[in-house]
């Protein structure tokens, strides 16, 4: 009993990150996987939007409180979302899909080198929200209040999106894009409109899970939107991309197997298996990338994604 009990306080903080993280990834995976349902288009420049809101919350609350900080970061993340939409993607929309993507890593690595220009590539402190960093106790495992936020604040938003997506005009539009692009377009449906508005909203969310994740890892760098968009991305990839509710089953799923993996050594070493360190926790990025391969390698689809034929 007492092994058990050691256990499970060992492995409740690793549990508790791992749900956390898994919120802040599928509030980006729904930027992947909206965009993908609509255009078929992988914005890879939705990290680095990520990393912006970072930034700019970063240069904002060092000049106004941060009741006004937040919703202006909010409000300039979703007007950069709407901007590069504008700009890179519109111009393109009857252009080849492989002229979209190369423009799409064009504004990633913009976005990377104008963050760089300004801040030098040094680490900037991300501020201290209050109430959501305060320390708390959870069945005696130390942490932050924002790795409890998180997945209410995530479960709560999606329902939000669900809610607009499937009872709304703007969300019937967006899923009559989404089935057939050029019928929506001969029905009237204002197109440039809808996909704007996807930007918009997966802008939104990328502001909200930047700053729930720049709380837990205060560090922000031109590349800090990198690894988190790419696992996001996997999310989106292992749930079904296209299926908002398979992203965020998905982005759970991994955020809880990367900080289990973290902490196996701790784990391992709890149960008497390990007597010296493998430096397990090394492979925690890799595990989510080869988690991919074996998606697409046994279900293309991920777990949620729909089989589609093409039509001639």
């Amino acid at each position: 009993m007492d092994l058990v009990k050691e256990l499970m306080d060992t492995i409740l903080p690793y549990l508790l990150s791992g749900i956390s993280v898994g919120g802040q990834y599928a509030l980006i995976a729904i930027g992947y996987t909206m965009v993908y349902g609509i255009l078929r288009l992988i914005n890879f420049a939705h990290g680095d939007v990520f990393m912006v809101a970072g930034l700019v919350m970063v240069y904002l609350s060092a000049s106004m409180p941060l009741y006004v900080a937040v919703p202006l970061m909010a409000l300039l993340t979703v007007l950069l979302g709407f901007v590069i939409e504008r700009v890179a993607y519109k111009p393109l929309r009857t252009a080849p899909r492989m002229s979209v993507m190369i423009s799409a890593i064009g504004v990633s690595y913009l976005l990377q080198n104008l963050a760089l220009y300004i801040t030098g590539g040094l680490n900037k402190n991300y501020p201290v929200i209050p109430w959501i960093s305060d320390q708390i106790m959870v069945f005696g495992a130390p942490t932050k209040r924002v790795t409890l936020v998180t997945p209410f604040l995530t479960v709560a938003l999606v329902i939000v999106l669900v809610w607009l997506i499937n009872h709304t005009k703007v969300g019937m539009a967006m899923r009559a894009v989404s089935r057939d692009f050029e019928t929506a377009q001969l029905m009237g449906i204002r197109i440039n409109s809808i996909i704007s508005v996807t930007f918009v909203i997966g802008s939104f969310l990328a502001a909200v899970g930047s700053m729930l994740y720049f709380s837990n890892y205060p560090g922000v760098v031109p590349t800090s939107g990198g690894m988190p968009g790419l696992k996001a991305f996997v999310a989106a990839v292992f749930g079904g991309i296209g299926s908002i509710p398979g992203a965020v089953i998905g982005a759970f799923i991994i955020g809880v197997c990367e900080n289990i993996i973290k902490g196996l050594d701790v784990i391992l070493k709890t149960v008497g298996v390990l007597k010296e360190p493998l430096e397990l926790a090394t492979f925690s990025d890799a595990f989510t990338f080869a988690l991919l391969i074996v998606v697409l390698v046994f279900k293309p689809t991920g777990l949620f994604g729909e089989k589609t034929t093409d039509k001639v």
